[in-house]
């Protein structure tokens, strides 16, 4: 992905996070993302609130893809290319929300030990660099993040979550995460069938 001149929107963490949160471009919030980790790792991010933390209901994403109710979305027959793209698209917008979820429990929950907000940067940046590995293995299937329809299950429970971070915690990463590694075996089996190695 080709680099874009981006510029943090201060040097307070809380107001950071707030920006990557809201940027809509993936290839732009990725570098955001990156940027306010190095930030972080050198000393040069203040963790001093200086605002009232706003209900953000809907994160920064592109207009695509379309968001459908799980029930909605097609099914993935991995044997051909599209269905495979498909499930990379569909891994994709797990991390891009990831992205998004990790910046949400820095700008959100405050008052915590600074190792929190730490750790959650290191996240989302991790989560950044998946994204972006996802997005390219799409491109050199002829697609793009944003080509499929996505649900918006990840982001729902983070607003169902968004008054405790002890809650948060527990449905978030815990139960929703354990499940898609309950169901990667089983998809690891049917694209080994489908011969796409480089995919497992």
């Amino acid at each position: 992905m080709n680099e874009i001149a981006v510029q943090l929107s201060g040097d307070h963490l809380f107001a950071c996070a707030l920006q990557c949160l809201e940027c809509a471009d993936p290839v732009v919030k990725g570098q955001l993302t990156e940027q306010v980790y190095a930030a972080l790792q050198a000393g040069q991010l203040s963790y001093e609130e200086t605002s009232a933390v706003r209900d953000i209901d809907t994160p920064g994403r592109p207009a695509h893809p379309d968001l459908v109710a799980p029930r909605d979305l097609p099914r993935r027959r991995l044997g051909s290319v599209q269905g495979r793209a498909s499930l990379l698209h569909a891994l994709a917008h797990i991390e891009f929300n990831a992205i998004n979820l990790a910046w949400d429990a820095v700008y959100r929950f405050r008052g915590l030990p600074e190792a929190f907000y730490r750790d959650w940067a290191g996240v989302a940046r991790e989560e950044a660099y998946h994204f972006r590995l996802l997005c390219e293995r799409l491109a050199d299937a002829g697609y793009a993040y944003g080509d499929f329809p996505a649900h918006d299950g990840l982001w729902e429970m983070a607003r169902k979550t968004a008054h405790d971070p002890l809650v948060r915690m527990a449905l978030v990463p815990r139960v929703l995460e354990a499940r898609g590694l309950d169901v990667t075996p089983g998809m690891i089996e049917r694209l080994e069938q489908a011969g796409d190695q480089r995919l497992v």
